[in-house]
């Protein structure tokens, strides 16, 4: 965590060191903006303390500058005779914050804690985005895909908020994602609210944020994430999961664009870019009273629907590669070759968990099977045991005229086919992969009729 302190007052950059230190982070020093400018141009800072009032350039001419130099980095503005007009020109030239001096403890580890956050955002968004490119992982070219590829394109640029709905594991944060890659914020901080994730009496605070002393453990200020997400993209996941409350005061939020903290009663204004997405029927929870139709109309001005993975099975071998190449990238590993028969069970498999499951069992496999062919067995054996499962088996059909004793042994001969085929026709090897012995393993490969080298 590298901060970078540009003032000319050689106390303050020791108070602000030694302060800064002591929590932790890594500090470096300039005392003119001149020579900050250059630091910044050797290595990027993740926050910058600017003192308004500098010899040579102002704090204020600095600041684009150092927007040029480092896109999206927080700088926050110090300043002990700043004026109204200063502070607001600091914040039109896109400072996070502005705090006046002199300096205390608590204002500066405050600003520097709600800056930071906003700085792995940015980061975090920035490094998403050179993985896997604007489009995330929305790979395919069943037209289900396509049209949510098309709505995205048209949506990105504008400001619209958006509705994305699914099933889980379809690829919802990867839509917002690449909603804000494409669009004139992109340089800016994208964060994400999983209301699910968060017990319902803290929703509004890690939303909208707190005052010291607003609850029972509220020691400090808080800024929520409306804040950090000022001038970017807020990407609300799980919508349909908030309380009456947090309804309520959302729906002011974006009517209004101004927030309360809890526990405060200052207005604070804040430039969001509202994406959500929620895999419930909003407007059957509506009908039920359980979610705010006026708060459904302000979200839902432009809805995307992400298809489940078994409406677009065509995408499958697509999706197989593309997740393997990054398997490859990531982990270092020879990644396992899928044969034509393994594929088979991929694609008749229903996948209830959606493109995140078939991402787990590939994972799976370039653990298990690193380099090797993965035959249906295999990847039949990695599944869930459930109908689905069956229904991948190759050779099975619905409405099957043989007994349930025919077809499960047709599903074992899949089974041990597959170990064998993948082990390369080692017993010992094969074994493993099904979990039992040697002996147990001949004992079914003779009743199935199975010979030794019939991998």
């Amino acid at each position: 965590m590298d901060i970078l302190i540009i003032d000319d007052e050689g106390n303050i950059r020791r108070m602000l060191r030694a302060l800064l230190e002591e929590e932790g982070y890594g500090v470096r020093e300039a005392e003119s903006a001149e020579s900050g400018l250059e630091e910044i141009s050797r290595e990027s800072p993740e926050v910058v303390l600017l003192d308004l009032r500098l010899p040579g350039l102002s704090g204020l001419e600095a600041l684009p500058r150092i927007g040029d130099l480092c896109p999206g980095v927080p700088v926050v503005m110090m300043s002990g005779r700043a004026t109204l007009g200063d502070a607001v020109q600091a914040t039109r030239l896109g400072a996070f914050h502005f705090i006046e001096k002199p300096l205390t403890p608590e204002a500066v580890l405050l600003t520097v804690r709600g800056a930071l956050e906003v700085s792995r955002a940015r980061d975090l968004t920035r490094a998403l985005r050179e993985e896997l490119g604007p489009e995330a992982e929305l790979v395919g070219r069943s037209p289900g895909i396509n049209r949510v590829r098309e709505r995205i394109q048209r949506v990105a640029p504008t400001e619209a908020r958006v509705l994305i709905t699914g099933e889980s594991g379809t690829g919802k944060e990867l839509v917002a994602s690449a909603i804000h890659a494409l669009s004139p914020r992109r340089g800016q901080a994208f964060v994400r609210v999983n209301s699910a994730a968060i017990p319902r009496d803290l929703v509004e605070s890690e939303m909208f944020g707190h005052e010291r002393g607003a609850f029972t453990g509220a020691t400090d200020r808080r800024r929520g994430r409306f804040e950090l997400a000022h001038r970017g993209t807020l990407f609300l996941d799980e919508v349909g999961d908030l309380g009456a409350e947090a309804q309520a005061k959302l729906l002011r939020t974006i009517e209004t664009g101004v927030l309360e903290r809890v526990g405060g009663s200052k207005p604070i204004e804040v430039d969001v870019r509202l994406l959500a997405a929620t895999n419930h029927d909003l407007r059957a929870q509506v009908e039920e009273n359980r979610f705010r139709e006026d708060l459904l109309f302000r979200l839902e001005v432009v809805p995307i629907h992400l298809p489940p993975l078994r409406e677009r099975m065509e995408d499958i071998p697509l999706l197989v590669a593309h997740t393997l190449q990054r398997l490859r990238r990531r982990q270092g590993l020879p990644v396992p070759h899928i044969t034509p028969r393994g594929m088979d069970a991929l694609t008749r498999y229903s996948w209830p968990g959606n493109v995140r499951e078939l991402m787990n069992i590939l994972e799976r496999l370039s653990i298990l099977s690193p380099g090797g062919p993965v035959e249906a067995g295999e990847v039949i054996r990695l599944l869930p045991q459930t109908p689905a499962t069956v229904a991948a088996t190759p050779g099975y059909q619905e409405g099957d005229p043989r007994s349930l004793r025919d077809r499960m042994d047709d599903y074992e001969r899949a089974l041990i086919r597959g170990a064998l085929e993948g082990s390369r026709g080692n017993m010992a090897e094969a074994g493993r992969r099904l979990q039992t012995d040697r002996a147990n393993l001949y004992r079914r490969m003779r009743r199935l009729g199975i010979r030794e080298n019939a991998g």
